[in-house]
């Protein structure tokens, strides 16, 4: 190729490069006469009411009488009555550990018993026989036909073999302790369920080595289930027994009502917190022993306030204060447009952000001070107006309309999300 024909080239890249760059130049300037466009935002009006006082506590579920099962001695288990999810009834075997240790040391225990038993029998006679002797010495003595010394040393044999004779009854006594002891442990090697339930988290294998540490099952009625929360010193001023709490799973279609059954009295003196118990019934299994949930507690009723959904309240990055974006004349544009659509647009019309003061905060809704009770309030588009833009095209909205897209983002962002991993292509370059 001659140097001409390189030439031509090089300034046909240029020149390919050049009508690029003024291109993106161009498109960058279109973009910019966009942004200074009103954007679209949806409003709703506020309202005036009380706001249900609540707290929202991270709780554990427990089933009813749910307990871990441990064996009492150290033994291999030879053989396994219960499997996970089965329904076991109080008393019923669990697990079997060979007894042939335990067997062997009661048979040591009876043969001790029955050496202490001969040696007891044999104290008794020894002080039979010793009593004997000295009634019939003292018999003899009355008539000066023994000595006074002979007597005394007789009444001391005496004096010993009874002390032989408890020292012998006590080591009896013993001995049956000890057949106690040996017979509780064969029967330890005998696993039983102490209370009805269902059984689950099985860690127990024929031929494994279990001691008292080993927990072999955990067992309880998940029918009925045990939420326990954690009170602050403060909270335990306004939460008492009897107020209503829903316990709501991570993952449920639908929360269960119960109430506060009892909270303990005593604080701990490390955390200064203490522990609320909530009883409920779980025919349909929403709950499951172990999971965490979302326990809001109803202790209340605020004072009148202004009350907007949660999605109207803005952390506005340039004042770093909460707020809400109020927009103006709605009500006049309304009442000049009497019959056109609820979701038709009307402005452009001014919009500023007002910083609030929040008096009571709900799970979607939240009580405010700082506007007045006709104000519209923007609940969607706020980083449009963050931005600078001091009009904005309004969408009046209702409350049902702002509550219901609030419940969706709450109930199915997760699923919203995992379906959006499933349904992304796998990228064969990155393993990923």
């Amino acid at each position: 190729m001659n140097f001409k024909s390189r030439f031509i080239i090089k300034l046909s890249v240029i020149s390919i490069l050049i009508w690029g760059c003024s291109k993106n130049s161009d498109n960058r300037s279109s973009g910019n006469e966009s942004e200074v466009r009103p954007p679209t935002v949806e409003a709703v009006q506020v309202i005036t009411g009380g706001l249900p006082l609540e707290e929202h506590i991270t709780g554990i579920v427990k089933a009813r009488n749910q307990m871990d099962i441990y064996p009492e001695i150290s033994a291999p288990i030879v053989s396994i009555n219960a499997n996970n999810a089965d329904y076991i009834e109080e008393g019923e075997v669990l697990v079997r550990l060979r007894d042939t240790e335990a067997r062997e040391r009661l048979r040591q225990a009876e043969s001790g018993y029955a050496i202490a038993s001969a040696r007891a029998r044999q104290a008794e006679a020894d002080l039979n026989h010793k009593l004997s002797t000295l009634e019939r010495m003292e018999q003899l003595r009355m008539r000066n036909l023994e000595s006074e010394a002979e007597v005394e040393n007789i009444r001391a044999e005496v004096e010993s073999a009874k002390a032989s004779l408890e020292l012998s009854m006590a080591q009896l006594q013993q001995a049956e302790s000890i057949i106690e002891e040996r017979k509780n442990a064969v029967e330890n090697t005998i696993v039983r369920a102490p209370v009805s339930g269902l059984v689950g988290l099985r860690n127990a294998e024929i031929g494994q080595q279990a001691n008292p540490s080993t927990r072999l099952f955990q067992i309880g009625d998940p029918s009925q289930m045990r939420i326990e929360v954690t009170l602050t010193e403060a909270m335990t001023h306004y939460i008492t027994p009897g107020q209503r709490a829903v316990i709501t799973p991570s993952r449920a279609d639908h929360s269960v009502d119960g109430t506060i059954t009892r909270i303990s009295p005593f604080l701990n003196p490390v955390t200064h917190t203490t522990t609320a118990e909530i009883e409920v019934s779980n025919p349909e299994n929403v709950l499951r022993p172990g999971m965490f949930v979302t326990v809001t507690v109803y202790y209340g009723e605020s004072e009148q306030a202004i009350l907007v959904p949660n999605n109207a309240l803005y952390h506005h990055p340039g004042f770093g204060q909460q707020g809400v974006f109020v927009a103006e004349r709605v009500d006049q544009e309304l009442m000049f447009n009497e019959e056109a659509p609820p979701d038709e647009l009307i402005g452009p019309m001014p919009v500023r952000f007002v910083p609030v003061n929040i008096v009571a905060k709900g799970r979607m809704v939240s009580g405010i001070e700082g506007i007045s009770n006709n104000s519209w309030v923007v609940t969607l588009g706020q980083n449009l107006l963050a931005r600078g833009n001091d009009h904005a095209n309004v969408r009046p909205v209702e409350w049902d309309h702002i509550l219901n897209l609030q419940e969706i983002q709450s109930r199915d962002l997760f699923e919203i999300i995992r379906n959006k991993i499933q349904d992304q292509p796998l990228n064969t370059s990155t393993g990923v």
